[in-house]
């Protein structure tokens, strides 16, 4: 099994991420995971930190000559604008005499909840840790999930799909929308649509608001197997689910036509298989995809498309009616730089989650110590899927 941790505050020394369990001679293609970050940091309606803030990974461990050691490899990404908060965030010195706690939550974060639960005084210790700038070490977790997948052929992908309900609605295939979102800067595939988002988002501004939507996250390449219906912790579905629930904003997570399957037949929902003899090397295929690739939380063999809902970012510049903790006053929230609408930089972080989760299921299946043992393994299935495919013969 593969396994990350993050530690780090939103305005410390920097977002440090700890991955174990890739094998050993995995290429480390260090632009690519720049690019990654890049990606996170880009979207029309983002905040103005992410102009500041120019993501640059160390590595700490883990990784010689650009090539994986099997070792645990920890990179740590700095925080420019620590600089600018060495007093309020230093580990061993104490508070400033003219330090003033923050005393008043923010709706729709966890300052009050965290506050209570950890018993603090001082709401900017919450502040700190529940931050999406934490999202930043799952982006580097991610990048070493799809620089894995890729050597198996399987790619990670996705697009926004709605802005303030504004839905992009061009038909093209998966792989055309992954292609045109990765030229938008609201990173949708329907340019006419991304218009009409952009006016939005600069309404919401106008207005010191915020806007919410959807985005979809792809894994193209899928083979059948993966997942496990025997333990409920081994669903794959189960596990996007938790992995992508996860993230800032996060409300709602979809496997392929989930809320939709609710209002239709059976008949109408289910995916009906078919034989090509000529598809390699799998060739139960389906007309549809219904389902979103996964049954039973095993994966058939399609694209696995999951959809997630984002809710508006909750800091407004024109706040909203909370409580001073200390004085129990009435008072509106303050207001901490933030995005207008964070979706497209949601979409990033969902890629990465997906790409996580399966790679976690691949090498759950095909083990490996070295790249070359894994592939070996894979390969190995390869050709159990077209002995499984072949015709039966008298």
């Amino acid at each position: 099994m593969i396994y990350y941790e993050t530690a780090g505050e939103s305005h410390g020394i920097g977002i440090t991420t700890v991955i174990s369990g890739f094998p050993s001679q995995l290429p480390v293609d260090v632009n690519f995971i720049q690019n990654e970050l890049a990606r996170r940091q880009k979207g029309y309606g983002s905040g103005p930190r992410m102009k500041m803030e120019k993501d640059t990974v160390e590595f700490l461990g883990g990784v010689r000559w650009q090539k994986t050691l099997g070792s645990p490899i920890a990179v740590l990404v700095r925080n420019r604008d620590s600089v600018n908060w060495k007093i309020q965030m230093d580990p061993l010195g104490d508070p400033p005499p003219d330090y003033h706690e923050v005393t008043v939550p923010r709706p729709g974060h966890a300052d009050l909840s965290g506050t209570v639960k950890y018993q603090f005084t001082d709401i900017r210790n919450v502040i700190e840790r529940a931050s999406a700038r934490e999202t930043v070490g799952r982006c580097v977790a991610g990048s070493f999930a799809k620089m894995f997948l890729s050597q198996l052929g399987i790619v990670i992908g996705g697009y926004v799909e709605s802005i303030g309900g504004i839905t992009a609605s061009i038909e093209m295939s998966l792989e055309e929308k992954i292609k045109e979102a990765l030229n938008s800067e609201l990173a949708t595939f329907d340019q006419e649509a991304a218009k009409k988002m952009t006016e939005a988002i600069d309404q919401a501004r106008e207005k010191g608001d915020s806007l919410g939507g959807t985005f979809v996250v792809v894994a193209l390449g899928m083979l059948p197997g993966f997942g496990d219906y025997n333990l409920a912790t081994k669903r794959l579905d189960a596990q996007l689910a938790e992995r992508l629930m996860s993230i800032p904003s996060v409300k709602g997570v979809e496997i392929g036509d989930g809320f939709l399957s609710t209002r239709l037949l059976g008949s109408e929902v289910h995916d009906a298989i078919y034989y090509d003899e000529d598809r390699k090397p799998f060739a139960f295929i389906r007309s549809t995809n219904r389902a979103g690739g996964i049954e039973g939380g095993v994966s058939n063999g399609e694209p696995i498309i999951v959809r997630c809902a984002m809710k508006p970012i909750p800091t407004l510049q024109k706040g909203l009616s909370s409580v001073d903790i200390v004085e129990k006053s009435k008072i509106m929230a303050r207001y901490e730089r933030s995005d207008v609408c964070a979706v497209p930089r949601g979409l990033v972080v969902g890629e990465a989650m997906m790409a996580w989760v399966i790679a976690s299921a691949v090498r759950e299946k095909f083990g490996g110590d070295s790249l070359k043992e894994v592939i070996e393994n894979y390969q190995n299935y390869l050709n159990y899927l077209e002995d499984f495919s072949k015709k039966k013969t008298k």
